[in-house]
C-alpha cells in the first residue's frame, strides 16, 4: 500500500543544533530511494508503506549511532485506495484552487 507521511525526528540530549541529524535522515531517505520533501519543520514522504516505515526506523538507527541517546519522532500517514496521488499532486490541487 502507498503513503504519504509527514515525520518530524527529534534527537534528545545532543544540544541546540539538529541539522546534522536531519541532513543524516535526509541521507537515510536518499538512499532509500524514496521521494521527499524536507520543510522547516519535517519531512514529507511518499512510497511504499514497508519502504517508508523501514526508512524512518532506520532514520532512528542512524541517530543512535551518531551519538544521541534519545530520540522522539511525530509521525502522521495518510492512505487512499481510491485513485494514486502524490505529493505533488496534493498540493496542485490546492494551488490550482488559489487562482
Amino acid at each position: 500500500m502507498r503513503v504519504i507521511a509527514d515525520f518530524n525526528v527529534v534527537p534528545m540530549g545532543v544540544g541546540v543544533s539538529l541539522s546534522p541529524y536531519v541532513a543524516a535522515c535526509q541521507r537515510v531517505l536518499e538512499e532509500a530511494g524514496l521521494s521527499h520533501q524536507l520543510h522547516a519543520y519535517g519531512t514529507n514522504v511518499e512510497g511504499e508503506w514497508e519502504e517508508v516505515l523501514a526508512a524512518v526506523r532506520r532514520c532512528h538507527e542512524v541517530l543512535h549511532e551518531m551519538g544521541a541517546p534519545r530520540i522522539g519522532t511525530v509521525l502522521k500517514l495518510g492512505t487512499r485506495i481510491d485513485r494514486e496521488q502524490t505529493m505533488s499532486d496534493k498540493v496542485g490541487s490546492v494551488e490550482d484552487k488559489k487562482a
